[in-house]
């Protein structure tokens, strides 16, 4: 596999079965009602995903019920302490995020993702093809300064049946920390520490 892969426009969603922060297992299945699914990868500790989390939820907001988010934690705990499963549900009970939380210990769902950073949008229409990945705005460390809104513009175009005005851009935010692999995968910047 390549460290550059990510989920290509039109695939469909990845299944996984990861627990929630509320003790659950979710697949994707457990979100079928919504017309639109939002997978984010994110974590505890990155300053980008600190900067934007409370645009994230305005924008869920707006859009919900027709619009679910799933956020998933993907990072090697041993990079940072603060994306252990304790650190998540310690998190969703300070902010009630209004997603589900997924620890994503063994990075099952990074990978055929191709999640990249921290955060990072997949955005996927009602018969779960993607139809958008990137970033949710230009600024995730001071969403008050971002002066563009990927995310809602692509949200508010495809629940109103129109194509979205952008299909991919880059995420802005931390590197995903990688952990080593049986088959001895490890992406050159695995636990590099660095925000990019």
């Amino acid at each position: 596999m390549s460290d550059t892969f990510t989920l290509p426009i039109g695939a469909v969603a990845p299944d996984f079965s990861l627990k929630g922060t509320d003790g659950k297992t979710y697949t994707l299945d457990c979100f079928t009602e919504a017309e639109i699914l939002v997978v984010s990868f994110t974590c505890c500790h990155c300053p980008y995903v600190h900067g934007s989390d409370e645009k994230t939820r305005q924008t869920i907001d707006r859009f919900s019920p027709r619009v679910q988010m799933v956020a998933i934690n993907s990072n090697d705990p041993t990079c940072y302490l603060e994306d252990s499963f304790d650190h998540m549900v310690a998190r969703m009970a300070e902010y009630n995020f209004p997603w589900v939380f997924l620890c994503d210990d063994h990075q099952e769902a990074a990978l055929p993702y191709g999640a990249l950073r921290t955060p990072h949008f997949f955005v996927f229409d009602q018969d779960r093809k993607l139809v958008y990945t990137g970033r949710s705005i230009d600024n995730p460390r001071d969403w008050t300064q971002s002066t563009t809104a990927e995310l809602d513009d692509v949200l508010e175009a495809v629940l109103d049946g129109r194509e979205p005005p952008v299909q991919v851009t880059n995420p802005i935010g931390c590197s995903i920390k990688w952990t080593d692999r049986a088959d001895g995968w490890r992406p050159a910047d695995a636990c590099d520490l660095t925000p990019q």
